[in-house]
């Protein structure tokens, strides 16, 4: 029997109110990673709002794995404290509060989109090196990343580790590994950027390999209670790159490591793919990986409709649905959502007085 988008939701000992969750949205406004009270209301704004889920944008394991010097970082205990805030009050709301881990690879040290987001040298507040699978470059712009040798990657695994477990110090009870984008874990997974000939390059078994040591790593910290999410670009939609049927059988294979839902996107690998975007255009993606892999998963990919969002849960496509630029505009959609559905939902006490 089919949910529907106000029905609950149980991952291991994780019960969502709903199957709306807040994608991640890079807020860039942090100093050397700290959350601050940005965060707070933006975060918490979500969770006041109504979504079951509330996740961080992508918030880096090092330093040097930011997408720009204003990302949110976990790399340091002393981030905890702040973090630990924002989830006491997302879930004081009722809502879960998640992190999402990432390390941005070759696309690091870059300004914020509205100043263009271009690359940014150390004289500018960016840094070097940044690193990535082999010493491509993203862009014609960009910088050349350098290549993580294996002393390096075994830090990137020993950062997710370290990350997940200052996550779980911080209140979180989820965390979703990207994996998706163009970011560190992607890079590894598409021959697009990776052109290694050791055993982290060449074959699937090897490309993937970085991923399942880092989902390894994280569930010796993490709690078999608690639900581990990892986000995938199910295609680079490129000849020669990441695709679907690569997506499903990693899914298969993270399944059986200990994870429990794939947030499902695509692109980012390379600029300029010509991708098909549209009103749920990746909703193909959750219902092939779902059905195939045998596991539960998120649709995104401007998703703006109640119906739409509704009937992508009924009928099966996908377990959850994931709003980003929508939530952004509105932070009360899943209570305006409901009203729309027929749903019963309740507002918080203090706007109750202004509700039909």
């Amino acid at each position: 029997m089919s949910a529907s988008l106000y029905e609950p939701l149980t991952l291991r000992g994780v019960t969502s109110r709903n199957r709306i969750g807040v994608s991640p949205m890079c807020e860039y406004s942090s100093v050397d990673g700290f959350a601050n009270d940005w965060h707070v209301v933006h975060l918490g704004s979500r969770a006041v709002g109504g979504a079951g889920l509330v996740i961080t944008e992508a918030t880096a394991v090092t330093a040097d794995g930011r997408i720009s010097p204003f990302d949110l970082g976990i790399y340091r205990d002393e981030h905890v404290d702040m973090l630990s805030r924002i989830t006491r009050f997302i879930t004081a709301q009722g809502a879960v509060p998640g992190m999402q881990l990432s390390h941005a690879g070759r696309k690091a040290s870059s300004d914020t989109p509205w100043h263009g987001g271009r690359p940014l040298s150390p004289d500018e507040g960016g840094w070097t090196p940044i690193w990535a699978p082999s010493p491509i470059p993203f862009s014609e712009r960009s910088q050349v990343p350098h290549a993580l040798d294996v002393a390096g990657i075994r830090g990137v695994v020993a950062a997710f580790r370290d990350a997940a477990a200052r996550a779980l110090d911080a209140g979180f009870r989820l965390i979703e590994l990207h994996g998706a984008h163009g970011y560190l874990l992607h890079e590894f997974l598409s021959p697009l950027s990776n052109e290694r000939t050791d055993e982290y390059g060449g074959s699937f078994e090897n490309r993937i390999r970085l991923f399942v040591e880092v989902t390894t790593a994280v569930r010796t910290v993490w709690p078999e209670s608690l639900p581990l999410l990892a986000r995938l670009s199910g295609t680079d939609w490129l000849p020669g790159g990441w695709d679907l049927e690569q997506s499903i059988e990693l899914a298969r294979v993270l399944a059986l490591l200990g994870v429990d839902l794939i947030d499902c996107s695509s692109g980012g690998i390379v600029p300029g793919a010509k991708i098909p975007v549209g009103p749920g255009y990746q909703v193909e993606i959750a219902e092939r990986i779902r059905r195939e892999a045998d596991i539960a998963t998120a649709a995104v990919g401007l998703i703006t409709d109640p119906r739409q969002a509704d009937a992508i849960v009924q009928g099966g496509q996908a377990d959850m649905v994931f709003l980003a630029r929508q939530l952004l505009r509105d932070p009360y959609w899943p209570l305006h959502a409901a009203k729309t559905l027929g749903a019963s939902v309740t507002w918080p006490v203090q706007y109750q007085r202004a509700v039909d």
